[in-house]
């Protein structure tokens, strides 16, 4: 199949891109400066023109708790803009089968351990990232709203997975932008390269998040829209149609920062800085479903975080080698 994955360049869409490729597909995709997914004329030609038969879409404005508090505005309406063009456009060039990729942030703030599909809406976001996550919820219920008006009629399948926190290489490890991993194994680096005595870290540490490795995911994303029509409604339900991908246990913070010091090799100390926000304070999701359909991650957090680092310090050596000939 030709299939076009939005967001190609990205960490995730890098992997997506990689696995569809492992698998035979027709990987098509568009730079931002070859398509703005903002521009809603500019996607509708894209659909027009280019024929695919299945879209994965990963494209997304992204980042961590400091990203989400300083620019809501740009997370709410890039998000919201990127999954109403794409989505739209692609049921206008009859595309059949769509992924839409949202994130676990879209669950209550305060709800039950592990977080199951039928939780959504259940409750109040976490506030630091609730423009992105209603950009999130707003993708899902695209994919379910139109289903149920055109699946029948038009033949369309449209689905969502909610991945936990997503780590690997291709990451984002922008200083103050990046989520947690990234940020975490820049920090340890450079406190390991300048021979800093701590790291300060933001928040307790006791918040307790998920982590998957991003091929991890990809595998998952290919499980789901390998199912058969049948096969996918028989583990979800027209308004509660998504899917979630994730590990099925948890770490805390600071139980992160020590195993990212030990895989980076920092020897100093860590403090934590709880005038900082922790954001919400659990993000465990239920994979029953996800392990229903076939599905389970392979690659331990130790592990994932090895090859992450190693990818860190490869996307490091260009930079060292231009200083070095300056």
């Amino acid at each position: 199949m030709r299939i076009y994955v939005a967001g190609h360049r990205g960490m995730v869409g890098q992997s997506l891109v990689k696995r569809l490729g492992s698998l035979g597909h027709e990987v098509v995709t568009r730079s931002h400066e070859e398509l703005d997914l903002l521009d809603q004329e500019a996607v509708r030609r894209f659909f027009a023109t280019e024929r695919v038969d299945q879209v994965y879409l990963a494209a997304a404005k992204v980042g961590g708790i400091h990203a989400n508090m300083t620019y809501p505005a740009e997370f709410i309406y890039q998000n919201l803009l990127i999954a109403a063009n794409v989505t739209h456009q692609a049921f206008l060039a009859n595309v059949k089968r769509l992924l839409f990729l949202g994130s676990s942030c879209i669950y209550p703030r305060l709800t039950e351990q592990p977080i199951r599909e039928d939780a959504l809406l259940g409750g109040q976001l976490e506030p630091t990232n609730e423009p992105y996550a209603i950009a999130k919820i707003a993708g899902i219920k695209l994919c379910e709203s139109y289903n149920r008006q055109y699946g029948a009629s038009h033949g369309i399948d449209y689905r969502s997975v909610m991945p936990c926190n997503l780590y690997g290489p291709g990451d984002n490890y922008h200083a103050e932008n990046s989520h947690v991993v990234p940020a975490l194994i820049r920090r340890f680096h450079l406190a390991k390269t300048t021979n800093a005595p701590e790291v300060l870290i933001w928040g307790t540490g006791q918040a307790k998040r998920e982590f998957l490795y991003v091929d991890d995911m990809a595998e998952g994303c290919t499980t789901v829209m390998g199912l058969s029509r049948a096969g996918y409604e028989q583990h979800t339900t027209p308004m509660c149609a998504h899917i979630n991908l994730g590990m099925g246990e948890d770490q805390s913070i600071a139980e992160l920062a020590r195993l990212v010091g030990e895989v980076v090799g920092y020897r100093g100390r860590i403090r934590f800085d709880p005038s900082r926000p922790d954001g919400a304070p659990r993000k465990l999701l239920d994979v029953s479903c996800a392990a229903a359909i076939g599905w389970h991650p392979t690659v331990s957090l130790a592990e994932g975080l090895r090859r992450t680092y190693a990818d860190y310090q490869m996307s490091l050596q260009p930079a060292a080698q231009e200083l070095a000939h300056a």
